[in-house]
């Protein structure tokens, strides 16, 4: 018992499945949690709750920061991260390495950690061993997967009672995109909507906390959340949902490669240009690198004593480095003429005033 290390690396945080007034003393976190319990009281006052993904300790800490209710470290990382074209290629230590980032940055929003394709698939109880690891080792609060077929729902449920909170996704499920035959909506006919129907209230029967909806129709969306009586996030499904969720690179307009902005979903919002800022900051910096006008004396800041740099110069000299001593020597009358100058400027300033 007790107060329990914070083991792989990952700071000590006060997960959601503790009791908010725990039995232990102790000092309390610094923000206040956002707990399954919170979620389903936003959920119960018909408040939206707000999802965005995160893969690493900056994106975490932006995410802390804006206040977004929950943080999902998704398989998306495969693409928007790893470079590939599906999330297939991710594997669970990949996922873990993400987790343990995210956890260190992100103290407030519930953790949520996609369970990447092949790690539960084969049995309940692979679900059951990859989402503890999912909690022990990745620091998350809980875990989505996939799926809402019978053993997809077998697996939640098995995950639930090993004490794991779960977060069902159905609609457009990109792990299933071998048997899907590509990334493309779904719940457009009836027995597709029905489909969607009938897997999510499989998932809520089987003690999933919330539900994503991916690409469906609104009207779909809407019966799915109607239908429930826990909180459906949609991406790419309408406005009826209790919440969205978007991938970071995404809404902030990330990518410039023309490969990127080609496998941009339709549905994101892009709510910046971030890409433009840094292709252009990036741009500036090699420009001035070229030009010599980085570093000016403002970011050249560590300064050898005079004395030491004319006994360095005639060191150098005397092992016969006669362009290293002269260099030492222009450099030294390079940093004169710049403090000279300042000093120059600040007396003309003043006068002046």
């Amino acid at each position: 018992g007790g107060g329990g290390g914070g083991g792989g690396g990952v700071r000590a945080r006060a997960f959601s499945n503790k009791p908010v007034d725990s039995v232990y003393g102790g000092p309390r976190p610094a923000s206040e949690r956002v707990t399954l319990l919170k979620l389903a009281g936003k959920y119960a006052r018909g408040e939206r709750i707000s999802v965005v993904t995160a893969y690493d300790y900056p994106s975490a800490v932006h995410v802390d920061l804006a206040g977004i209710d929950i943080c999902l470290v998704g398989d998306s990382a495969a693409m928007v991260v790893h470079g590939h074209d599906t999330t297939l290629p991710i594997t669970l230590d990949e996922m873990l390495t993400h987790c343990r980032a995210v956890a260190r940055g992100a103290s407030r929003p519930l953790l949520v950690g996609d369970l990447p394709f092949g790690t539960y698939e084969r049995s309940a109880s692979q679900a059951v061993e990859t989402g503890i690891r999912m909690l022990k080792e990745g620091g998350m609060d809980a875990v989505k997967l996939e799926g809402g077929g019978p053993a997809r729902v077998a697996a939640a449920r098995a995950m639930v009672d090993a004490g794991i909170a779960v977060m069902g996704h159905v609609g457009l499920t990109p792990q299933a995109i071998s048997v899907l035959g590509g990334f493309r909506p779904q719940g457009r006919n009836i027995e597709e909507a029905q489909q969607v129907i009938e897997h999510a209230l499989a998932l809520e029967k089987a003690g999933c906390f919330s539900v994503v909806l991916e690409c469906v129709p609104r009207a779909v969306a809407a019966a799915v959340t109607a239908a429930l009586k826990i909180p459906t996030i949609g991406i790419g499904a309408g406005d009826a949902t209790s919440g969205q969720v978007l991938v970071y690179h995404d809404l902030l307009g990330f990518m410039q490669h023309p490969h990127h902005a080609k496998v941009t979903p339709k549905f994101s919002k892009q709510y910046a240009q971030v890409g433009n800022i840094i292709t252009g900051a990036l741009q500036q910096f090699r420009a001035e690198v070229e030009s010599g006008e980085f570093p000016s004396a403002k970011f050249s800041p560590y300064r050898i004593k005079t004395q030491d740099a004319v006994d360095l110069a005639e060191s150098l000299r005397r092992r016969g480095m006669l362009e290293a001593a002269e260099a030492v020597e222009q450099a030294m009358a390079a940093e004169v003429a710049e403090v000279e100058a300042a000093a120059k400027a600040a007396s003309d300033g003043g006068g002046k005033a």
